[in-house]
């Protein structure tokens, strides 16, 4: 049996010229015709369309029925047919009867950019978190698609006798299924997000600080964090490679553990509903004491990207006035620079040189990882203070919590089994320590005085 050949698709562009001009009027920089086709292009292959086809078409003005005018409609009409295409992706949003028409014009399928972006995320979800936050986000787009988009809308339901008037309508069965599926899914939501707020609450007890990747999707953050922590964690040429937010733990130069956070990448014109789906997995970007903006340096088109970035998180209410609030550090991450020659290599490094809070690297071959590493170092605001503290051996408890728990700089072992340790101490794990092991606290608060002295 042959395996079911991909669906043929077909990606049209369309291209405002008023946007255009606005922007130019403005001074704002604009994506380009080719850089909005290649990502639209790079969106269809990550769910493994075959295009057949493609085509920046160019609007003086979005026609209300059909988005295109009736002759590029007709002319679009024979492609379509000649391509045998089963599929069309329209980079941009269409409107629930315009979608519709357009179907009915080309005989075919059509999906907006939220329809194609809730199709690739459905695909990349894992976690059970993720597939929730998917199916919500599909059910709120599907809920405003019900006006002419269902082919039985036109169907009565036949109402009761004893209950009397014309029934309810298929289009409003429709909507109060879907809205009781969007209610109990939301419900599960809840759960799942006090279970993160219980995880989250402990990882704010332990000594570990958090530090956030966020960036524009492909910009490497994925390939980063394997780099950095060796963790194996899924990274391809893809958009949306990254869904559900993967945690793990890494040492910095100093010997301090911290929490590295992977997230899903942002992209332009992103729709408000999805990030508010994906609000609760994006609110560890929250919490992060240090934020790595990781951008794709080599892109003609990277300052755009930044800008659509930032404003993604502002959305979720990072800006630099909370940073600077909540004593949070944004860095830039210039990645890719392998892929810059000569002196474009040599400028984006002369630039993080300049900036304090700004880092070259190339994630593929580890180039600048450690001056990324030494400045995250130097950013943790560190609280700890420096105590020796000498454990017997029958307090094996204890030392295997400090290990665990604090900061431990040097350990030594005595040879009459004396544990001797050098600890970075902070005011939080003291407290834990003194509430857990209350015959040592003395001791503690008697080494952590010696130590001030």
């Amino acid at each position: 049996m042959n395996p079911k050949e991909p669906t043929r698709a077909f990606v049209l562009v369309p291209w405002l010229k008023s946007a255009e001009h606005r922007a130019r009027r403005a001074g704002t920089a604009t994506r380009s015709q080719e850089s909005r086709l290649e990502e639209a292009l790079g969106l269809a292959g990550a769910i493994s369309l075959n295009v057949v086809g493609s085509s920046v078409v160019t609007l003086v003005q979005r026609r209300p029925a059909t988005l295109f005018g009736e002759g590029k409609v007709e002319e679009l009409k024979g492609q379509i047919a000649e391509l045998r295409v089963e599929l069309v992706i329209v980079d941009g949003p269409l409107g629930p009867g315009q979608q519709r028409n357009l179907e009915r014009a080309w005989n075919v399928k059509v999906l907006d950019r939220t329809g194609l972006i809730l199709e690739i995320f459905g695909e990349r979800a894992r976690t059970r978190e993720g597939t929730l936050q998917v199916e919500l986000a599909h059910l709120n787009y599907q809920k405003s698609r019900l006006v002419r988009s269902w082919t039985h809308l036109e169907r009565q339901r036949g109402g009761f006798g004893f209950l009397g008037g014309p029934g309810e309508t298929q289009i409003e069965a429709d909507r109060r299924v879907i809205q009781e599926r969007i209610t109990k899914i939301e419900r599960q939501l809840e759960t799942v997000k006090r279970t993160r707020q219980l995880h989250r609450k402990t990882r704010r007890e332990a000594p570990y600080p958090v530090v956030a990747l966020v960036g524009y999707t492909n910009a490497g953050k994925s390939t980063l964090f394997n780099r950095l922590t060796e963790a194996g964690v899924f990274a391809e040429n893809l958009l949306f490679a990254t869904l559900d937010p993967t945690m793990r733990s890494l040492l910095l130069p100093s010997g301090r553990k911290i929490i590295l956070s992977d997230t899903v990448g942002f992209i332009s014109d992103l729709p408000t509903h999805l990030v508010a789906a994906f609000r609760a997995t994006l609110e560890e970007v929250l919490e992060a004491e240090v934020i790595l903006h990781v951008r794709d340096a080599a892109h003609e088109e990277t300052d755009i990207q930044k800008r659509d970035v930032e404003g993604v998180l502002a959305s979720l209410g990072v800006t630099r006035e909370s940073t600077a609030q909540n004593n949070q550090h944004v860095v830039d991450v210039l990645n890719k620079i392998d892929l810059l020659a000569g002196e474009t290599h040599d400028a984006a490094v002369n630039l993080a040189q300049r900036e304090p809070l700004t880092v070259a690297v190339s994630a593929l071959t580890g180039e600048g990882t450690q001056e990324l590493l030494a400045l995250i170092d130097n950013l943790i605001v560190d609280e700890e203070r420096s105590v020796r503290f000498d454990l017997r051996p029958e307090e094996g408890e204890a030392i295997a919590w400090l290990h665990a728990n604090a900061h431990v700089r040097h350990r030594v072992d005595g040879e009459d089994g004396i544990v001797h340790l050098d600890l970075g101490l902070t005011p939080l794990a003291a407290g834990r320590f003194e509430k857990r092991f209350p015959d040592l606290s003395k001791r503690l608060g008697e080494a952590a005085v010696h130590a001030a002295e």
